[in-house]
């Protein structure tokens, strides 16, 4: 049996009193196709929370769901910059507090700026790393975009 753990990411939706699900699997690989297999969801409905580097050496995360790949072009027009570049595994833990494979925007050690995919963004749900490997949420769309103040943009490959 799998313990729910309590992360920083379930401790904030508690807090803004925010209704929610949370799943758990056992965490053997990285991956929202894994993850979606192991919980028997589509891959459509879980989302990569990845962080990106901006040319001006800030960070972003680029929410898409599991299916989708992220365009750096439009992601970095997304952001108003000239590039962006996925971050080094070490950096994308050192800003959000969280190891990969458990990287989530909520609670995140810093509050980076959060652009969802346009596409994701129309899923009435919407299942997210929770700050844990293994630990995921289904909150409403509209809450992550409120608290994570989201961006809703066009950054998916064509």
């Amino acid at each position: 049996m799998i313990q729910v753990m309590t992360t920083r990411g379930i401790e904030e939706l508690k807090n803004a009193g925010v209704e929610f699900s949370v799943f758990t699997y056992r965490h053997e690989k990285k991956g929202t196709e894994y993850a979606a297999h192991a919980l028997g969801l589509p891959p459509r409905e879980v989302i990569k929370s990845l962080v990106f580097q901006e040319d001006s050496g800030g960070f972003v995360f680029a929410l898409i769901d599991g299916e989708g790949r992220v365009s750096v072009k439009k992601l970095a027009r997304a952001c108003g910059c000239k590039r962006v570049l996925p971050a080094s595994p070490h950096d994308a833990e050192r800003v959000t507090g969280y190891q990969v494979g458990g990287i989530s925007p909520l609670g995140a050690r810093r509050a980076l700026p959060v652009l969802l995919d346009a596409e994701t963004a129309k899923n009435d749900t919407v299942v997210i790393n929770a700050g844990a490997r293994g630990t995921l949420v289904r909150p409403a769309t509209a809450d992550l975009i409120r608290m994570t103040d989201a961006t809703v943009a066009d950054i998916r490959t064509e």
